[in-house]
């Protein structure tokens, strides 16, 4: 909460210097904030194997581990022109989630086994922060077409407990680091008021017995209430994949967050 309220004084501040006397074209604005919501449907399937090398048990996250598999997240993004036909986009996801069940099956969960009737809590969190270079290789005020390239900081972390009075187990995991992606951002212009916004990023890389994938796709409808401020409505994806071969840290994750979203944009 502290976060989004944070952006929400950002985009407070930003939206009192707005201020026009003609409609510039969605395609010529030089900075844009964008805050709002997204409705997530979430999906996480994973398997965490021994140190050992003792294959570990695929789990679904929010069916045997009780994670909420719906959730309200705040959308913040910005973009900086800084010239006509580059411009630089920065995007930030972060998903964390709790749930609590109990076991009816053994599961291998890395170094520790979850056993029938245990009392299970457990987190997982996803967070990504995005810088995005874009150059518009088409440019006109109805519409623009960009090629993009960025660098994704992702960090995934899930942890277990369980605490009775015969059994403590705490484990977590944690994998961290950038994660390249190339895409396409496309807005095409209907009239003085409303536009539409798209794009999509992706990359899947391999590495040391490490496979990983990264995708994004977002698309807008946007109408321009005043010069300045537009309201939208539109659909948001992210899905990420993380396999290891690697005999001490073996297993997978799989995660897909998908949902409406609405949101306010700043844009001058």
């Amino acid at each position: 909460m502290k976060k989004l309220g944070f952006a929400a004084l950002t985009f407070a501040f930003f939206a009192t210097l707005a201020h026009a006397d003609d409609y510039l074209s969605p395609t010529e604005e030089r900075v844009r904030l964008s805050l709002g919501v997204i409705r997530t449907s979430n999906t996480t399937d994973l398997q965490l194997d021994s140190s050992t090398g003792v294959a570990g048990t695929p789990i679904s996250a929010e069916n045997q581990l009780g994670l909420d598999p719906s959730d309200y997240e705040p959308k913040f993004q910005a973009m900086v022109r800084v010239q006509e036909r580059h411009r630089l986009r920065f995007d930030f996801f972060e998903l964390d989630r709790s749930g609590s069940t109990t076991i009816t099956e053994p599961i291998i969960f890395r170094d520790v086994i979850l056993l029938p009737g245990d009392p299970a809590y457990s987190t997982l969190n996803l967070s990504t922060f995005s810088i995005t270079y874009e150059y518009s290789f088409f440019h006109t005020e109805k519409y623009e077409v960009a090629a993009t390239i960025g660098v994704t900081e992702t960090d995934i972390s899930a942890r277990a407990r369980v605490t009775t009075s015969t059994r403590h187990i705490d484990q977590s995991e944690d994998q961290a680091g950038p994660f390249p992606t190339g895409g396409i951002d496309a807005t095409y212009v209907f009239s003085k008021r409303w536009y539409v916004d798209g794009r999509a990023q992706y990359m899947h890389l391999s590495y040391n017995n490490l496979s990983g994938s990264l995708g994004y796709g977002e698309f807008d409808v946007l109408y321009r209430l005043r010069e300045n401020i537009s309201f939208a409505l539109g659909y948001n994806i992210v899905r990420a994949n993380l396999e290891s071969s690697q005999t001490t840290q073996g297993g997978y994750f799989d995660f897909t967050s998908k949902g409406p979203e609405v949101f306010v944009r700043v844009a001058f």
